[in-house]
């Protein structure tokens, strides 16, 4: 097995790792086993074509949300909440804490890609 480094932590949202699996594919003719698995669930959960991801990711950064992390945003752009209560529940696995007023305004965002 091959000696691999860690390049990058950076978190993909499904549409960014849609596109990714596509090159992989046309680099390698075909995905692996455990690629072709992801791929299955990204297509059946991904909502979003790249440029409304990365629009909206944009948007809700640009929002300037304290404590509201990379990683927060792309889970939010990726499910996508309509209510405050959606976003309570997407949130709930992280130690965050978000006013009500911000809260409203993440869901006023998201709430135009639905």
């Amino acid at each position: 097995m091959t000696n691999q480094n860690i390049l990058d932590k950076e978190p993909l949202g499904l549409a960014e790792l849609k596109e990714e699996l596509k090159a992989i594919q046309k680099r390698d003719e075909e995905l692996g086993f455990r690629s072709g698995k992801t791929q299955e669930y990204v297509n059946s959960f991904s909502t979003l074509k790249l440029a409304d991801f990365t629009k909206l990711k944009e948007e809700l950064l640009a929002l300037d949300i304290p404590r509201l992390k990379v990683e927060h945003v792309v889970k939010i752009a990726d499910l996508l909440p309509v209510s405050v209560k959606d976003l309570d529940v997407v949130l709930q696995g992280y130690p965050l804490t978000i006013s009500k007023e911000n809260q409203e305004r993440v869901v006023e965002v998201t709430s135009k890609y639905k």
